[in-house]
């Protein structure tokens, strides 16, 4: 499926790859456009602007628990993944930019778990020495993240409203009282 995009540079045609929960994806293919879906998992895109090539990844927690270290759905394995296979592919440590995206708070019952997926990331980039060169983080939407690997370019799409229409959801309906007599027909 061919999509084009507003205001990516002219003659750009794209296909759109999903990443989704605990992975991640690098291309430096010119027609492909990462995509996501974000609530408070937390996105990091990475790309080298010499080289061409990028990547994302998608992760649902910062720090992983024990026995569960290597998954992908931990921000520090998915963040060494995405590097590691960025260098093999081509790409220059010292080069490298990142964008991230994502950590609202989308319950209250799990209300720091958005923070902390972007603390993490924050963290972890000034560690690595990787310049963060757009982010957007926390709040309560819920967010469509479009990623052109080659160009770094990016469009958000935020969904307002995600975390509320949720709540506001009526209750279902009661079922209808049964009778007491066996033989009773209740009619509605």
């Amino acid at each position: 499926m061919k999509q084009q995009f507003q205001n990516w540079p002219e003659g750009y045609r794209t296909r759109t790859v999903p990443v989704i929960r605990g992975e991640y994806l690098v291309s430096s293919d010119p027609e492909l456009v990462l995509s996501t879906v974000l609530g408070s998992c937390v996105s990091v895109c990475l790309y080298d602007p010499a080289c061409r090539i990028g990547g994302m990844n998608h992760y649902l927690l910062a720090d992983a628990r024990d026995g569960e270290a290597t998954s992908l759905k931990y921000g520090a394995n998915a963040m060494e993944l995405l590097i590691n296979h960025l260098l093999k592919s081509g790409a220059s440590r010292s080069t490298l930019q990142a964008k991230v995206f994502g950590g609202s708070r989308m319950s209250g019952r799990f209300g720091d778990i958005g923070p902390k997926n972007a603390e993490f990331a924050l963290r972890y980039l000034r560690a690595e020495d990787f310049p963060v060169r757009a982010q957007d983080l926390g709040g309560t939407d819920a967010r469509r993240i479009n990623f052109h690997p080659v160009t770094g370019k990016v469009r958000i799409i935020h969904v307002s409203g995600a975390m509320d229409a949720a709540i506001v959801a009526p209750p279902p309906p009661p079922p209808p009282p049964r009778s007491a007599k066996p033989d009773a027909v209740t009619l509605f």
